[in-house]
């Protein structure tokens, strides 16, 4: 009776380890699919900073005539279009990101202090044209902060957290972040 025992425990533990098995085989194809998803996601980032970037020195050249005393609104623009020309990982193209972002929202301080500005057609268009690429930045943050989300909570669950680590996926993802000053509402004084 012993002898049964044993080859029932053997038989129990080889259908925990095949179970195990066939487990980590749909973790491990759930976190190539979901890799592949959050680089997809930030290519299409990557694609939106690049487009916005490419937008900045006609919206500048634009608003310089109009506003030339705000200097270093245009200085901080062409630091983040630098910034952003030098950034290599999606870390450093974050921050750019970011840093774009501030200026930008500055320098739309500055055209509410220049009405005459506003009316220009070529800047209307390029406002345009730079009002829906944020849309689109937003929309393309957001999808990729949702892979991220999924990828890092399939990561630290049991038995993603098991399969992740054997094969060596990468712990976590960053999220996209707004920067600090996203948090504050730009202020904009007609009384000038």
């Amino acid at each position: 009776m012993t002898r049964l025992k044993q080859l029932t425990h053997v038989g129990a533990a080889i259908a925990v380890l095949a179970i195990s098995a066939l487990l980590s085989g749909c973790s491990y194809n759930k976190f190539t699919a979901q890799e592949q998803a959050i680089k997809q996601s930030w290519s299409e980032i990557d694609n939106q900073l690049q487009r916005r970037h490419d937008l900045i020195p006609n919206l500048v050249e634009s608003t310089k005539g109009f506003a030339a005393q705000e200097k270093s609104v245009f200085d901080s623009i062409a630091q983040a279009r630098a910034q952003m020309a030098g950034a290599q990982t999606p870390a450093q193209k974050m921050a750019a990101g970011n840093a774009e972002s501030s200026a930008l929202s500055r320098l739309l301080v500055v055209v509410e202090n220049y009405p005459v500005l506003k009316s220009d057609q070529v800047f209307m268009r390029l406002m345009d044209e730079l009002s829906g690429t944020e849309n689109r930045l937003a929309v393309a943050r957001m999808r990729y902060n949702e892979q991220v989300q999924s990828y890092n909570t399939m990561r630290k669950s049991f038995p993603g957290n098991m399969t992740g680590k054997i094969f060596g996926f990468q712990a976590e993802y960053p999220y996209f972040a707004a920067p600090n000053d996203a948090k504050t509402a730009p202020k904009v004084d007609f009384g000038k």
